[in-house]
């Protein structure tokens, strides 16, 4: 772990103590942090911002309840990864994957020198990721997106290494080959419409 990790690991771990002791400011500040991230995370298993709420309120509800036990055996962001996990499919599982309008689900990225270029290698890349199933999305998301380590995914989707990697390989072979034909449908999008 580089310096900056042990630092907001310190400091979460820091907040998990205060949120044990009932301090509901220390909770305010943990969601604050871990918001858009958990936002970004979820939408890989879904698109629709109610069910990406309420995984992340029960979320918070859930470490908030069981902060005094909390092990340290991994960082406290994994903990909290993989209590999102767990919420985010449990509300799947409640409320289905109806489809919901893609623009709904907020961008927490910074543009590019082009905002148009990127937000055009956002759908792009977004058009290859639909195209995988939601565990090879999330583990996309959780490697290359926020970071996180093979070990940490493995116990924020309670799964063995092994499985992680092999979706992980999977999904990168996927992508190899979809999106090269997507970018195809790219070029013809854009020399149609200027």
């Amino acid at each position: 772990m580089s310096e900056a990790e042990l630092d907001a690991d310190a400091t979460d771990r820091m907040l998990l103590q205060r949120m044990s002791a009932g301090d509901r400011a220390a909770l305010a500040v943990m969601y604050r942090g871990y918001h858009g991230r958990l936002v970004r995370f979820l939408s890989r298993l879904t698109r629709r911002t109610d069910v990406i709420e309420e995984a992340i309120n029960d979320c918070f509800w859930i470490a908030w309840q069981k902060a005094a036990t909390f092990q340290g055996d991994s960082r406290v962001s994994t903990w909290i990864m993989g209590i999102a996990y767990r919420c985010g499919l449990k509300a799947l599982r409640q409320h289905g994957s109806e489809p919901v309008d893609e623009d709904s689900v907020p961008e927490d990225r910074t543009p590019s020198h082009d905002p148009g270029d990127d937000r055009e290698m956002r759908d792009w890349l977004g058009k290859g990721l639909d195209r995988l199933s939601a565990d090879q999305r999330v583990v996309i998301e959780l490697v290359y997106g926020i970071g996180h380590t093979l070990d940490d995914v493995a116990t924020i989707m309670q799964c063995p290494v092994g499985t992680v990697k092999a979706r992980l390989f999977h999904a990168r072979v996927k992508l190899r080959n979809v999106l090269p034909g997507l970018a195809g449908e790219r070029t013809i999008n854009r020399e149609i419409v200027p």
